[in-house]
């Protein structure tokens, strides 16, 4: 991720650039306890451990600064977009901390934890349709940017460049020098970012790498943030071309996953979290040597009701 906090413009509070101390940087560990195979080894980086609690720290990062640094936002406009959730959490922190304000458009099905945080940071929440989905909520926020474009700076995550770059500049460089030798990349499909930029800046460390995309096996998925591409919108951002494999999970097996991940590695992992550690697993076991690293996402902090559910 390139350093702009040199840049000496007027608009760009200087708390911006104390912030970034906090994104990415992440651990990549390996999970050896859930999977064993000679000759195989399985790593994942624990993206909650930066502000906000999730890979979307990154992403909402990069697109605040280059707003910032571009001149849209500030002078009292609002950022506006559409999330699920995590997005949303890192934009409001953000938002928060460089007193910009933040209006969120978020499926009604969002977890009732998310919408408290969202709340208790301040951030203006809309709720849309639950049975629509991220796409109803794009939208709607797609609207209301282009009714009101002097109030609201519409960052558009599933179409801003700046999303996959998060992951170009960052996540794939923290991967590379603690694990120069990957042979696998797998991640799950929502906004498209983590895989996309991940991936592209992988394959130009080494074009041997292998990636693999993971999308949920049905429109009626419980993996919040996920895409099915085949039913549901296709980001801008995404790059179709760029997988050498794209693999289906579905809530069953990451709900199984959530029971497997606490038992056998002590963590409580989020829907998401569990979906990419399955797909990451089904790919391990299918070599006969190599290092597969995956992304976790988040952890089940936000997700009190359905790990309720699940875990008992």
């Amino acid at each position: 991720m390139p350093n702009l906090s040199h840049i000496a413009i007027p608009e760009i509070p200087e708390k911006l650039a104390a912030l970034q101390s906090q994104i990415g940087n992440t651990p990549l560990v390996e999970l050896s306890h859930i999977f064993r195979k000679e000759k195989v080894n399985l790593y994942a980086k624990q993206e909650w451990l930066q502000l906000s609690g999730s890979v979307k720290a990154r992403a909402a990062y990069s697109i605040f600064r280059d707003a910032i640094h571009k001149g849209r936002l500030g002078k009292g406009r609002t950022l506006l977009d559409a999330t699920s959730g995590n997005t949303g959490i890192a934009y409001a922190t953000l938002g928060k901390s460089l007193g910009i304000p933040v209006t969120l458009c978020l499926p009604g099905n969002a977890s009732p934890e998310r919408i408290k945080i969202l709340k208790s940071l301040g951030a203006d929440l809309i709720l849309t349709s639950r049975f629509e989905g991220t796409d109803g909520a794009q939208e709607l926020a797609r609207s209301m940017a282009e009714n009101e474009p002097d109030r609201f700076f519409y960052a558009d995550q599933y179409k801003n460049d700046n999303n996959w770059k998060a992951h170009y500049y960052g996540t794939a460089v923290e991967i590379m020098e603690a694990l120069p030798g990957i042979t696998h990349f797998v991640a799950g499909l929502g906004t498209t970012g983590t895989f996309v930029g991940t991936g592209r800046r992988l394959r130009k460390f080494n074009p041997s790498i292998q990636l693999i995309s993971l999308q949920p096996d049905n429109p009626l998925h419980g993996l919040e943030g996920w895409k099915n591409l085949e039913t549901a919108a296709v980001p801008e951002i995404y790059d179709p071309a760029l997988a050498d494999l794209n693999l289906e999970v579905s809530t069953e097996e990451a709900w199984d996953m959530i029971r497997l991940a606490r038992e056998k590695e002590g963590l409580i992992l989020s829907p998401s979290s569990a979906a990419n550690l399955a797909g990451a697993i089904r790919v391990a076991s299918g070599l006969d040597s190599g290092n597969v690293v995956t992304v976790l996402p988040d952890n089940g902090d936000k997700y009190g009701d359905v790990l309720k559910k699940i875990l008992g």
